[in-house]
Order: C-alpha cells, then sequence, then structure tokens
C-alpha cells in the first residue's frame, strides 16, 4: 500500500529535519535560507527564526511561504502553504513540540519567533520508484 501524502509529509520532515524556507519581500525580492523544521502528526510544520530576520518581516507583510525539504539523490518535497507567527498558548504549544524533534533549539527563547505553516499543497520528487515519480497533491488527506 502506497503511504498518503500527509504520512510522507511527516516521515520525510521527520527524517530530514532541515530545509530550504522561501519567502517574498514587499517589494517581490526572494530571501530563502536553510532552516530547522518540525512537523506535527497533522502536517503542520514549525519553524523558528530570531525575531529580526528577513523571513519574519516578510511574512509580516506576506504570509505565503515554500519549503523544499530533502535535498538528496532520492526524494524530495516541494511544499507551498500559508504562515503565521505564534504567540502565547499556541507558541508554547508547538514550541515545545519543535523542541521534542529538535532538542537543544532556541525556540521558546526571546527574541526567536515560532512560524506555523499548513502545507495547501506538495510535490514530492521521488526516484527511488521506478518508473520516477513526481506527483503534485494536497498535503493534507
Amino acid at each position: 500500500m502506497e503511504p498518503t501524502p500527509l504520512r510522507t509529509l511527516v516521515e520525510t520532515v521527520r527524517r530530514e529535519r532541515r530545509g530550504v524556507l522561501a519567502t517574498t519581500a514587499a517589494d517581490g525580492a526572494p530571501e530563502a535560507a536553510l532552516v530547522g523544521i518540525a512537523v506535527l502528526d497533522d502536517g503542520t510544520l514549525i519553524v523558528n527564526a530570531p525575531s529580526t530576520a528577513r523571513k519574519v518581516a516578510h511574512l509580516r507583510v506576506n504570509p505565503r511561504a515554500a519549503l523544499v525539504i530533502g535535498a538528496g539523490d532520492v526524494r524530495s518535497l516541494q511544499v507551498e502553504g500559508r504562515a503565521q507567527l505564534l504567540e502565547g498558548d499556541d507558541r508554547a504549544r508547538l514550541g515545545a513540540a519543535y523542541d521534542a524533534q529538535l532538542p537543544g533549539s532556541r525556540s521558546l527563547a526571546e527574541g526567536f519567533i515560532l512560524i506555523m505553516i499548513r502545507p495547501e499543497w506538495m510535490r514530492d520528487y521521488d526516484v527511488s520508484r521506478e518508473p520516477r515519480a513526481v506527483e503534485a497533491t494536497f498535503a493534507a488527506d
């Protein structure tokens, strides 16, 4: 039985633990940065960043984000979705989940922002299968 897109997303993020996050500045300029990524069982992605990072300023203006997870020879995922900068109880709850998957992070430290991304689209590029597969799908089942 083939894994679902959601299962593929969760397993890939938990294995890779890093990816490239792309955001867009108000003037349309792109920015991409390597970030640590955690994932909840429902596919919600969690990233942290210093509150002064360009990506945080970009997401305040335009909450659209894209990620590439897994840059190896066999499989990678492209994910697009909406980002939300977290505060209060949501930050504490998801920060604990982030820290559990990426121990030693500064996700709940002063001066850091927690970013939640809800995937809306995903492309799974898998060259381990024969024939090679490139599948676009919604990340949630």
